[in-house]
């Protein structure tokens, strides 16, 4: 059995991404797969690329070829070069920059006004006006 490091697409028509997948050579491009040990997202910018270095690592070691692309970018990782022996191979994959987080200005009036707090007098008032219409009663009773 052959065994070939390849590419299964995924996404929409004009938004491809992939998966880097361990497949039979034989099977169908996006078919069966034996294990999946990355992602790659080439229209994001930069392009977005990981693998799972140890599962990569094994692969090839025990004889799985990779395709064109899955072994450009696995030199861009640096996956390639380590297993060809290079110990001091390094990924060149530029990594994107997270946004910063939108901050407002402290010095600025607050848009909205904070709420008035709830008059806390109507209820012992109410709680009052009950008891003695409820002595009265007795009273009535009595």
């Amino acid at each position: 059995m052959s065994v070939k490091i390849r590419l299964k697409r995924l996404g929409k028509i004009r938004a491809p991404y992939y998966r880097i997948v361990v497949a039979d050579s034989r099977t169908k491009r996006d078919g069966r797969v034996i294990e999946e040990i990355g992602k790659y997202h080439p229209t994001e910018e930069p392009s977005f690329i990981e693998v799972d270095s140890e599962r990569a690592q094994y692969w090839l070691s025990v004889g799985a070829q990779p395709t064109e692309q899955v072994a450009a970018l696995l030199k861009l990782t640096g996956d390639w070069g380590r297993f060809k022996g290079d110990k001091d191979a390094v990924s060149t994959v530029k990594v994107k920059e997270p946004k910063v987080a939108f901050v407002a200005d402290e010095k600025k009036k607050p848009v909205l006004k904070p709420k008035s707090e709830p008059k806390a007098a109507p209820a012992p008032e109410a709680a009052d006006t009950e008891a003695p219409a409820a002595e009265a009663a007795d009273a009535d009773k009595a």
